[in-house]
Order: structure tokens, then sequence, then C-alpha cells
């Protein structure tokens, strides 16, 4: 049975790519089939008392993983966002899933605070799967990162201080504020400690000739390690224990360590695969459906007031973050296989003392949260991202100097995803701290560009300092990665025709400076409107492709732009002329929107919502 659980698991992963759809959607359906709702071949005594043991191990590894990847670098993407939900976003989701539960379900305080702090957790099991499937930019994928690394830590000891000092005890708020301290503190150090030891063998070479494997080992003694150093002195405080130990790891320089991406990616599919389906087998349809009206009331609450009042208050103030990155954050936070676990550990141990009644409603609310929030939000999400355009393609910019800043910010403004290439590490850090995305490393080494998203890349823009790294730039992104749209800036006039070759867009940026200084001499008016962009003005050109518009004159077309905004040019086949109101539109023209920034924007969006 395991074995079959372990195959279906993997084809289930696999199915998830070719699908494009996130695998946890999968797995939960598997599982409910062959659990005792359905085949009945996956049930407890399938585990026995070995559950805990499988759960908290393949838990531990999940998380240690999620940790190790989550950089310095990507914690800065969006810092302020991320302490918010993991602090004040994190009190609130458990205070309002509290509340909702205790006045909806009529269950003691105790227990409502229970199911609260088990809903806390978003985690890796869940969002890593996600952000498979669904492109969204750096910033919005650092925060769910984050969040659920984080928040799993604090759902995981807030829920076992809850049970052992509220439902099992009455040791009060103050005792349950302390256990909580003294959990996370042993977490804590106890991944200190297991990160310190992995750090001193990796870095000795203990083992010249096997140093890739040895550096896999202890990457899994790691994860291990910490997990069970923590819980031998306090229940939970493992998931503390992996998570501070994974970013810990995750942040030092260590040889081998794209090696141990690579290992800690494969072990998560796996574990992922095998615990997801062996817990939705656990899943009690009939506790669930026994909540009746009050617990689909419940869901729609978590769902569609407590997820979106803390994502609007995390990240309030934040300009970063456009509204439409704002709704999805605020309908993607499906929960995952730490409340899973935890609460159906819970509610055998309630079943076992007799209090069967509120052991069906623990599993009965969590298990719903998870359920629909896996099937609708983790199942719906690449939809829910291409519904509200989040899923840009990438815009890589190789060069981080002054012309690749100015330009960053004028994309960033259109709502384009940036990733700047750079080589120096002091200039990316700089770039990082201003709020753009950077990847440090040579623009030119292939790896480092398939590592940047070159293959799914909407354009390159090779800007360094070279011209001969430029031209190289230009040659892998055409030849080797067929990208379409590739421009490049050319320091030496002289070096123009061999870009020409090559049939990318080459700026001479003696040229290109001689061009601005003319229009401020001749047209100094229009100059300094221009200069101002995104600033409240604004220029871009679409293209045609939908057929509803092909035919129509622009003064149709102008009854339906947003005020201020009008279209100035249109570019057709190898023409370009200023339209009439009689002229009409064919297939393939490219308009040119000119005016307000927020209403060439809207009217870019209305005639060219994927553009």
């Amino acid at each position: 049975m395991v074995a079959g659980i372990f195959i279906l698991g993997i084809l289930a992963q696999f199915l998830a790519r070719r699908l494009q759809i996130p695998s946890v959607l999968f797995l939960i359906f598997i599982g409910v089939a062959l659990g005792g709702e359905g085949l009945g071949l996956v049930t407890y005594d399938l585990f026995g008392k070995g559950l805990s043991v499988i759960v908290g191990l393949s838990v531990a590894l999940i998380v240690f993983d999620g940790a190790f990847q989550l950089r310095r670098e990507r914690l800065r993407e969006a810092p302020t966002v991320t302490l918010r939900l993991v602090t004040l976003g994190a009190v609130v989701t458990l205070a309002g899933t509290a509340a909702a539960v205790y006045l909806l379900l009529d269950v003691p305080l105790s227990i409502a605070l229970l199911v609260g702090a088990l809903l806390v957790a978003t985690g890796p099991t869940v969002i890593t799967p996600i952000l498979e499937v669904v492109r969204v930019r750096e910033h919005v994928a650092s925060v769910l990162e984050a969040e659920g690394i984080i928040n799993d830590v604090t759902a995981a000891i807030a829920s076992i201080v809850i049970y052992e000092t509220m439902v099992i005890s009455d040791a009060g708020t103050a005792a349950s504020l302390v256990a909580f301290a003294e959990r996370l503190g042993f977490g804590l150090l106890a991944g200190g400690i297991t990160a310190g030891v992995v750090y001193f063998v990796l870095t000795r070479d203990l083992i010249p000739g096997d140093a890739p494997q040895v550096a896999r080992f202890f990457f899994l003694s790691g994860a291990i390690g910490a997990f069970a150093l923590a819980e031998a002195v306090a229940a939970e405080a493992g998931i503390a224990a992996a998570a501070s130990a994974g970013i810990l790891l995750g942040n030092l320089e260590l040889p081998h360590e794209e090696t141990m991406e690579t290992f800690g990616r494969d072990l998560t599919l796996i574990m992922l695969s095998f615990i997801f389906i062996a817990l939705a087998a656990l899943i009690d349809i009939d506790a669930m459906l026994a909540l009746g009206v009050w617990g689909i009331a419940l869901v729609l609450v978590v769902v569609l007031v407590i997820r979106p009042v803390v994502i609007a208050g995390a990240t309030a103030g934040v300009e970063r973050f456009t509204i439409p990155e704002r709704i999805f954050l605020g309908l993607v936070g499906p929960r995952g296989i730490v409340p899973a676990s935890v609460a159906t550990l819970f509610a055998i141990e309630l079943a076992a003392e007799g209090d069967a009644a509120m052991a069906d409603v623990l599993t009965g609310a969590v298990f719903l949260v998870i359920f629909f929030t896996v099937v609708l939000e983790a199942g719906l999400a690449r939809q829910i991202a291409q519904a509200l355009s989040v899923s840009p393609m990438k815009t890589l910019l190789i060069g981080g100097g002054h012309i690749s800043r100015a330009l960053a910010e004028r994309l960033e403004k259109r709502g384009e995803y940036v990733i700047i290439v750079e080589a120096n590490e002091q200039a990316a850090s700089q770039l990082r701290e201003d709020g753009f995305t950077v990847l440090v490393g040579d623009g030119t080494e292939p790896d480092l560009l398939r590592k940047a998203g070159i293959e799914g890349a909407k354009q390159v823009i090779a800007v360094t300092e070279n011209d001969n790294d430029n031209l190289l730039i230009c040659q892998l992104a055409r030849s080797k990665f067929g990208i379409e749209d590739v421009f490049a800036r050319v320091n030496e006039s002289s070096n123009m025709e061999a870009f020409d070759t090559l049939d990318v867009t080459a700026i001479d940026v003696a040229m290109a400076a001689a061009f601005v200084i003319d229009n401020e001499i001749e047209r100094p008016a229009i100059t300094h409107w221009m200069n101002v962009l995104g600033e409240g003005h604004d220029i871009q050109e679409v293209k045609i492709t939908a057929d509803d518009l092909v035919g129509r004159s622009i003064r149709e077309l102008n009854k339906q732009i947003p005020g201020g905004c009008i279209v100035v040019v249109i570019a057709r086949d190898d023409t370009t002329f200023v339209p009439s109101a009689d002229d009409t539109l064919k297939v393939g023209d490219r308009l040119t929107f000119a005016g307000d920034e927020q209403a060439v924007q809207d009217a870019v969006k209305r005639f060219h919502p994927h553009d």
C-alpha cells in the first residue's frame, strides 16, 4: 500500500506538470479515493502509532527544504509585507478564525482557539506546487513562500501549546505564552546547533572524492537532526528547528549548494506526494458534512473575509504591490499538511479520552477549510492569476548600470516583471535595496540566463558597458533560446553593423543622446512632456489581435478610449502614419496610445488585455 501511494504520488506530480495544475489538487483527490470514504484501502490502522513519526519527519524535510530556498535576497523582496504577515497577520488570522469557529459552531473557546491556531498555516506543501505552475513577480512569490515557512512554525507551536494548556488542562494565558516562547526558543537553538555542525562538516571537505554525495547526505541529516533534537526536548519544536536550520544553511556560503538544492527539491516532491495522499485518505467526510451550513459559513469567513483583510493590512502603503497582486494574495492562501497532520493527531487523542464529539468538530472544521482552499484556491490559482493579469512574462535586463536602472523603473511602473542580471555583487546589493529583483552572475553564461528564466522571457535587453558582452548575450538569446524581442545597447557606433546582422534592435548610445539633445532644441515642450513619463503621462503601443476591433474606425474607437488618452500613431506592415477619424483597423496593426498614465493603461488593458 505504501509503495502504491508513492507511485500514485509521483504520477500525480507528472500529470500536474503536464496540465500545469498544482499537484496538491490531484494528491488530495487520490487520497480521498483511497481512504475510508472511498476504497477503504488507507486507514489509521495502516500506519498505527507510526503515523505521527511519518508525518513529523516528512513535514520537517519539506519545511527544511523550503527554508533552505529562502535566501536573504528573497526576503528582501518585500520585507515589510512579510513581517506584517507573520506577526500581526498571524495574530489576526488566529483570532478571527477562532471567533468565527466559536460563534458559528458553538464549541468551547479552547477548541475554537485550537482550530484558529491550526489554520494560521499555509505552508510550503501547498505554496510550492502553486508557484511551480503559476508565474508571479518575485516580491509576490517571496511573500507567499516566507509566509508559508514561518507561519507553519507558528501554527505548529501555537496549536500544541493551546492543546496542552487550554484543551487538556486549564493553565491560563500566561502559561500558554511561556510555553510558546520555550518551544520556539528550543526550536531555534536546535536549528542553530544543527546548522553549525552541518556547516563545519561541509566546509572541511572531509571526504574530497565524494564531496557532492556527502553534501546531499548532510542536507538530509540537517533536516532530520534538527527536527529530532528539538522534539526530544519539546513536542512540535521540531518544525521550528527544521525551519531555522534551513534558513541558516541556505544563507551561508556552502560548497555544492546547487547539488543540495536539486536533491532537496526532489526529496520534497516525493515526501509531499506521499504524506498529502496519506493524510487526505484520513479525511472524515461525515465530520465535515455534519457541520452543515455553518461549516460552509466558516469557510467563507476564512477565505473571503479574514484572508483579504490580513493581506490588505499587510500590503497597505507598499506601492510595489499592484491592486491585482493584492487581490491574488487575498484569494490564494490554501492550508496544507501542518494543520491536517496536527489536527489528525489531536483528534485521535481527544477520541481516546472519550471526547469524540469535539474530535469530530476539530477535524471537520480544519479539513473542511483545507479541502475547499486546496480545491478552489490551489486548483484555480493559475486561472485566478491569469484573470487578474498577475502572471507577466519576464523581461531580462543584462547589466545593472544607470541605463538599466532607469529602464527597469519605467518597465515596472507599467507592470512588467523585470529581472536584472548584474555581475558585480556590490552593485546588485544596491539594486536590491532599491527594490529591484536581481540575479548575481555573468549574463553571458547560458546556465545563468536559464536560471534567470530566459526560456520563458518576453524580451531580453543587453545593456552592459561592453559591446562584446552585449553581442554575445544577443546571440545566445536569439540562437540558443529563441527569443524574438531582443534589444541591445551599443556603446561604440562602429559596432552597429555587427548587431544588425543578428536582427536585433540595437540602440546607438551616441545617436540616442544626440537625438534627445536635438529634441530639447527643436521641440522642448513635447520633450519635457516625454521626460516625465511615469509621473502622470505615458505612451504605450499594442497590437490589434481581437476580431471585434478589425474593421472599426478610429472615430468608433475613440468612443471607447478613456478620457485623457488618444491614438497618435498606427504602424501597419512597414509604414507608420497618424490616423484620421475614418481610418479603419486591420489585423496586426500596432496602435500607439498617448496621454495620462492611468488612461493609457486602461486603454491598453481594454484593447489588448494580455499584452
